[in-house]
């Protein structure tokens, strides 16, 4: 028997973006601009090592080729509002500024790796913070749990980012979001026997390889039929 949060689950992932689907598919003079916006640490942003950002192979950028190849009509941004080195605290700050400002059709958060210099309790506060200040105003909203630091054991339960991802599928649940769970891919990829550092330019920086397997969860979530 399915519980009630099953049945919720699956409304969001099968009707949450339907209005954003239906937008993509129009096209000119019936179409709009439509902007997805990823918020963030260095990981959106496509920081790799040594100080390069690989902006066209981050996640934000394989997700709006994707978005591209889907809906050939649309017009579409991808902006990445991320900064390399930030926590949720100072993301939350900026976060009617720098990302409301920006009218997002389609709004990403991803902050959990720099998270665990801030602590669990000031993050969710952070995260709570900017989730409030979206749905506020009508954006939709996708919450995404940690790419890997290659230091920690993702096959411990109980280490530092595995809670901060628990964290933020809670934050999920509670407000009927959808959350794009990388860190479980990630893990099911190691229980699997593949050897996780051929998907890092750094112990928390993933390479090309790493953000087509974020990318990858992103569609698998938000656009099963696709699949």
């Amino acid at each position: 028997m399915q519980s009630n949060s099953d049945t919720i689950n699956t409304k969001i992932d099968e009707d949450y973006l339907a209005e954003f689907k239906k937008q993509m598919q129009l096209k000119w003079p019936n179409n709009k601009t439509m902007n997805v916006v990823f918020h963030g640490h260095s990981v959106p942003s496509g920081y790799s090592t040594r100080g390069i950002v690989n902006t066209l192979a981050a996640y934000p950028h394989l997700f709006l080729k994707f978005l591209k190849e889907q809906y050939p009509t649309a017009v579409v941004n991808c902006i990445t509002t991320s900064i390399g080195g930030e926590q949720s605290e100072q993301g939350a700050k900026r976060f009617k500024d720098d990302v409301l400002c920006m009218k997002p059709d389609l709004l990403f958060i991803d902050y959990a790796l720099n998270d665990r210099g801030i602590g669990l309790e000031r993050a969710e506060k952070a995260w709570r913070s900017m989730i409030n200040d979206a749905l506020n105003v009508n954006i939709k909203l996708v919450l995404l749990t940690p790419t890997p630091d290659i230091k920690e054991d993702i096959l411990d339960d109980n280490t530092t980012l595995a809670g901060y991802a628990n964290m933020i599928k809670k934050l999920g649940e509670e407000f009927d979001i959808p959350v794009v769970d990388v860190y479980a891919q990630f893990k099911k990829m190691r229980q699997n026997g593949e050897d996780l550092t051929k998907y890092m330019a750094q112990n928390n920086h993933p390479n090309e390889l790493g953000h087509q397997v974020a990318v990858q969860e992103i569609i698998k979530k938000l656009f099963s039929e696709i699949q």
